[in-house]
């Protein structure tokens, strides 16, 4: 569970309601039952009409890939190749497929490396992963535009929705001692509007793209240590450079849990 999403939307809404009050605002007149139908009905609607059904239907499994830390097994993922590339070069190319058989791989690995063993072309094996990066990488993102999209209607409805409360509140100009609510009334649609965006909707696409990022520089690694293990490369320089798709911090976690290990073995042969 990621609880920085959490903890940044609430404190983001809290911060909003504390400082209307602390102005001298009473709770119960920032709920507009009509600011937010105009609001949210009219950006569902922009939304709805701006993407095919096959992709609006994959945004409440997308919107939790905000809420939750995704398990990118970089470490396993690292072991794997390295595993791969051992074997490749102490045995061969086709020793591979007895061993990957046994293993539980993602499956753009399994795949590359069975283009590997059927002797496959480095150049068409390189485009072909880049193609199905290039698409994986595509299907993910549209989480993170749905919520931009949003974020960029849902400030234009609640202009509109303020304008409709005063189209109304001028038809209706003797009753003066009405007009100053019935003007604030009307500008809690543009309120709804701008803190929707900027508090739900464009937050929430960042941390979909930072997650894309995320499992993309895992796909890169595949990538290239498969490309690696082709061209026969060392496995320890195959280690070295997969271990430069990791930030400073990973890489410090991994390599201290690999040490740890080593100790713990080296405690059981003494």
């Amino acid at each position: 569970m990621d609880l920085t999403t959490f903890v940044g939307l609430i404190l983001g809404i809290l911060a909003l309601l504390i400082g209307f009050l602390l102005e001298g605002g009473h709770i119960s007149a920032l709920f507009q039952v009509t600011a937010l139908l105009i609001v949210i009905g009219g950006t569902f609607g922009a939304v709805i009409a701006s993407y095919p059904f096959s992709e609006l239907k994959r945004l409440p499994a997308m919107t939790m890939m905000a809420f939750r830390e995704p398990d990118l097994n970089t470490k396993e993922t690292i072991e794997q190749l390295v595993e791969m590339a051992t074997i490749a070069r102490r045995e061969g190319v086709l020793a591979l497929e007895s061993h990957l058989d046994n293993m539980e791989v993602d499956p753009m690995m399994r795949e590359g490396l069975q283009l590997v063993i059927d002797g496959s072309d480095p150049e068409l094996i390189k485009q072909m992963l880049e193609i199905e990066l290039d698409f994986f990488e595509k299907q993910h993102e549209t989480g993170a535009k749905i919520y931009e999209t949003a974020g960029g209607f849902s400030p234009t409805m609640g202009i509109i929705g303020t304008v409709m409360g005063l189209v109304h509140v001028l038809g209706n100009l003797t009753d003066t001692e009405a007009l100053g609510p019935a003007i604030a009334v009307a500008f809690m649609a543009t309120l709804y509007g701008v803190a929707f965006a900027n508090v739900i909707y464009f937050p929430l696409a960042n941390k979909l793209k930072f997650r894309n990022a995320q499992m993309v520089t895992v796909r890169e690694m595949m990538v290239e240590g498969i490309l690696s293990i082709q061209a026969g490369e060392n496995p320890k320089m195959l280690e070295k450079k997969l271990l430069a798709f990791l930030t400073p911090e990973e890489k410090e976690t991994l390599l201290s849990g690999e040490e740890r290990q080593r100790g713990v073995a080296y405690e059981e042969t003494a």
